[in-house]
């Protein structure tokens, strides 16, 4: 994945380098990342993928491997300090259903869930299947394959919803660099804020 549409991807979302290039690289990786994408920072989140990888001393990360591993000791490897995740016994957890569900539908192959992909609806669709992605994770994701891995099959602007935007600053699809990411921040502190004051005003009435 570290090349698409004949130009080479950088990534800057996890605002560490080798994080960023390994999320590049490994389809598997970026999924995992988006997976962990959920009450921790986008970039702690992100950089996930490549510290697991070197708990578990791979180069890469292996769907197979992981569906197989031992729950408690792959456990382990989120728990240790640092934690890779807030809440990492759950996260460890959703990652092996994650791999488990790729195995067994893909086998194994995390790129062959937008490779196959005819439409935008068709590849939104493939993304909601999966363990952990509800309908706003996979919209996400599909903007970041199209905006950022040049993943783009017919509608793919549409099915991400607002998410697929031009020029949109919602989320960690339109993230390229430390201004972005804080403009990415802001936008969510944003939306976080008026949902508490139209719940407030919702109970008001």
């Amino acid at each position: 994945m570290t090349k698409s549409e004949g130009r080479d991807i950088t990534l800057r979302i996890a605002q560490e380098p080798a994080a960023d290039e390994f999320l590049a690289r490994s389809p598997l990786a970026a999924l995992v990342g988006m997976l962990l994408d959920q009450q921790v920072p986008m970039e702690w989140a992100f950089a996930g993928p490549y510290a697991l990888a070197r708990r578990m001393g791979q180069d890469d990360l292996d769907a197979h491997e992981i569906a197989a591993y031992d729950p408690e000791a792959f456990t382990e490897l989120f728990t240790a300090k640092p934690a890779l995740h807030r809440y990492p016994g759950s996260m460890a957890k959703r990652v092996q259903q994650l791999c488990q569900f790729l195995v067994a539908q893909y086998d194994g192959e995390a790129a062959a869930v937008w490779e196959g992909a005819a439409t935008g609806a068709d590849l939104r669709r493939r993304l909601n299947a999966l363990p952990g992605f509800g309908t706003q994770k996979a919209q996400i994701f599909l903007a970041l394959l199209g905006k950022q891995f040049g993943v783009r099959p017919p509608g793919w602007r549409e099915a991400a919803g607002s998410y697929g935007e031009e020029g949109s600053h919602r989320s960690v699809a339109d993230i390229t660099g430390p201004e972005s990411l804080a403009e990415v921040r802001a936008y969510k502190q944003e939306a976080k804020q008026a949902a508490k004051a139209a719940k407030a005003a919702a109970k008001g009435k």
